[in-house]
């Protein structure tokens, strides 16, 4: 139906698939309503390799694991609104006759669905369809985005294993929000056959397809298994590269690894609890005889410059054409869209006045080309993009030869429910190796705490930057108080074996010296 006409259409459709959903819910079978049993935690506390060890020796049922972990995911959605499509009967048949018994993940099946930002490019997940998904630590605030409800789905423990995208971080915030482990995979090593994106053709900053668990366990075996099926025999666009096992095991057994720290994006500082976050991590790297070293690479200003020109070069158009008439938008995506329309000339003399009369040449910086570009200029913008990639391939090889970058996941914790409209640029440190196509890995480490993570004294928010200002003035480590922290674990292109193992090692040291990250507790 054709603009305006397809209003009541929306608002039709909005309605209908939200009874569709509650109407799955209360149909399902019985034993989804049942209370956990010493059984289903015996399920719930296994691997996903130990899981399908029991399903090859037939000692478990792929049903039995369904329906463990579908009991869990109906409690999560009820916290968190975190389910959109409910698919455990259809589930439960593919369990009983379709499904391969044999391989990696045998027995693994697709059971639900999960909320989302109907842009894919917030960290949020909200939309008018399936409403607001909130974080299982804090109700007040977003798991992430943009795939968000998978990030509250394993959390609260719903599920071992998932996938989600990632053009600027959509499936390292969430883990960062909430509490879980995910590896942002470069291009070409995870398949994406079939998957569908708001932004179709869009390569300046292609979006990638990578893995998310509940456990770092799970997020190796889960990325090996992937990666042992040969998904370039049917996905043309995964590059047929085996597991490398020796990249993995040289990471393991390395005696003494070189680590470069970022401690700032030279845009949004990170808050204290990140920092803390970071601190730790660094400390118990230190502790077991590791070179930790602070360093100054290629600006990273200058990489989210280039990033946010060439991800949104169509004018925000594309994500905009599947909007149907009075379909609201996610608060950063519609921030995002808000700048690219104001006119440039306007848009110019606001660039100056933020420049010079307000003294913030960073914000200006973002504002100023912030436009619709034409296939000449995209290309430029292209050109710059590469030289950057080898700026920072030069630096990590010749200057500061490293092992690997710890740097933050982002600069504060979750951000409050539609404090992305504020908060849509603070992504620098996630959205910059998307840039840079560098395989990334999300490590929880600690939690928000009131009593240590509190703002400095003379903190005054009107002295940032109009970047940091947005994300700082959500920071309160009192309503914050027990969200997640993690930090971001950082190797060179193609490098996921050595980026698993690499957190690994930190995992295992923060176990040693200082306690690695809780999990939140399954109800």
């Amino acid at each position: 139906m054709l603009p305006p006409f397809d209003y009541l259409d929306h608002r039709r459709a909005c309605q209908r698939k939200q009874l569709e959903r509650e109407a799955r819910i209360a149909n399902l079978h019985p034993a989804y309503r049942e209370p956990i049993d010493s059984r289903d935690r015996t399920i719930l506390s296994k691997p996903v390799k130990e899981l399908v060890q029991d399903v090859h020796k037939q000692l478990l049922k792929p049903i039995d694991i369904l329906r463990c972990y579908g009991k869990i995911a109906v409690k999560a959605h009820k916290k968190t609104n975190c389910l959109t499509e409910v698919m455990l009967p259809e589930a439960e048949r593919w369990a009983e006759s379709e499904i391969n018994l044999k391989g990696p993940l045998a027995g693994a099946i697709p059971y639900v669905k999960t909320n989302l930002p109907i842009t894919l490019l917030s960290f949020e997940s909200t939309n008018q369809l399936w409403g607001r998904c909130t974080n299982p630590h804090n109700e007040k605030y977003s798991p992430g985005g943009s795939t968000g409800g998978e990030g509250a789905l394993l959390a609260y423990g719903g599920g071992r294993i998932g996938i989600g995208s990632d053009v600027a971080g959509s499936v390292r915030a969430p883990a960062h929000y909430s509490g879980i482990y995910s590896l942002r995979c470069s291009t070409g090593r995870w398949p994406k056959m079939g998957m569908n994106t708001s932004m179709p053709g869009q390569e300046g900053i292609p979006s990638v397809f990578s893995p998310m668990t509940r456990t770092l366990e799970d997020l190796v075996y889960f990325s090996k298994a992937m990666v042992s099926m040969k998904p370039w025999e049917y996905d043309h666009s995964v590059h047929p590269i085996e597991w490398r096992t020796h990249q993995e095991r040289d990471a393991r057994e390395k005696p003494r690894f070189k680590v470069a720290v970022l401690r700032s994006d030279g845009v949004v500082d990170p808050s204290p609890a990140c920092n803390r976050a970071l601190n730790k991590a660094v400390a118990v790297l230190r502790a077991e005889g590791h070179e930790v070293v602070d360093v100054d690479p290629p600006s990273p200003y200058e990489g989210l410059v280039i990033a946010a020109n060439l991800l949104n070069a169509d004018g925000c158009r594309t994500f905009r054409s599947f909007f149907r008439t009075g379909e609201w938008s996610d608060t950063g995506a519609a921030q995002m869209n808000f700048y690219m329309r104001v006119p440039r000339p306007i848009k110019y003399l606001y660039h100056l006045w933020v420049k010079y009369i307000r003294r913030d040449p960073i914000w200006a910086g973002l504002l100023k080309t912030f436009h619709e570009k034409s296939a000449f200029e995209q290309w430029r913008w292209v050109a710059k993009r590469e030289a950057f990639k080898a700026r920072w391939h030069a630096w990590w090889q010749n200057e500061a030869k490293v092992d690997f970058l710890l740097t933050p996941p982002n600069a504060i914790p979750a951000v409050p429910h539609d404090g992305m409209r504020d908060a849509v640029s603070n992504c620098g440190y996630t959205f910059l190796f998307n840039l840079l196509d560098y395989s990334c890995g999300i490590l929880p480490v600690t939690h928000v705490d009131r009593a240590l993570d509190g703002l400095p004294k003379g903190f005054r928010l009107r002295d940032l930057n109009g970047v940091a200002r947005g994300a700082y003035q959500h920071y309160s480590a009192d309503d914050m108080h027990g969200l997640p922290v993690a930090v971001q674990i950082v190797g060179q292109r193609l490098q996921e074996e050595k980026v698993l193992a690499i957190m690994g090692r930190l995992e295992s040291a923060l176990e040693k010296h200082d306690g690695k990250y809780n999990l939140l507790e399954i109800e």
